[in-house]
């Protein structure tokens, strides 16, 4: 797949779009970015967003999915603004927070194995890959690794 300046963009902006809220979340920048782990996961998040640019996955629209699914957009959208608010907002609040910074980096590395595994699927099925991939038309099974 080559990336388009268009996709970069929007890539970019949803990246800070979403780094922004947990900042938000979290204070402010300064208190954001005094901790190590939270600047280890900054990183970790634009290394992932680099490499979605580079996957090859299928971004078109889906061919037999049924429109009235369309409301789950809406709601995976409403679901990712609070997954990228509420935990920093929880944790400057101190609100089901574990002390030490520990639990931060572990909540670093499992977002960086996540991703990792995320992107292991996109990465093997190159452009046969899609969110809907096994009602797509030429969809075939692939069990080799990457």
């Amino acid at each position: 797949m080559t990336t388009t300046p268009r996709l970069a963009l929007i890539s970019i902006v949803g990246t800070l779009a979403h780094l922004g809220l947990a900042v938000l979340g979290w204070g402010g920048f300064g208190a954001f970015f005094s901790h190590s782990a939270l600047i280890a996961l900054a990183i970790t998040l634009f290394v992932l967003s680099g490499v979605a640019l580079f996957s090859g996955g299928n971004l078109s629209a889906c061919v037999r999915e049924d429109r009235a699914n369309c409301w789950v957009l809406a709601a995976f959208g409403v679901i990712g603004l609070l997954q990228a608010f509420l935990p920093a907002w929880a944790d400057r609040k101190g609100f089901w927070t574990l002390d030490e910074d520990a639990p931060r980096w572990l909540g670093v590395v499992l977002f960086a194995a996540g991703g990792a595994l995320r992107f292991w699927p996109v990465f093997v099925l190159g452009r046969r890959f899609s969110e809907l991939v096994a009602i797509q038309p030429g969809h075939t099974l692939v069990t080799s690794g990457v």
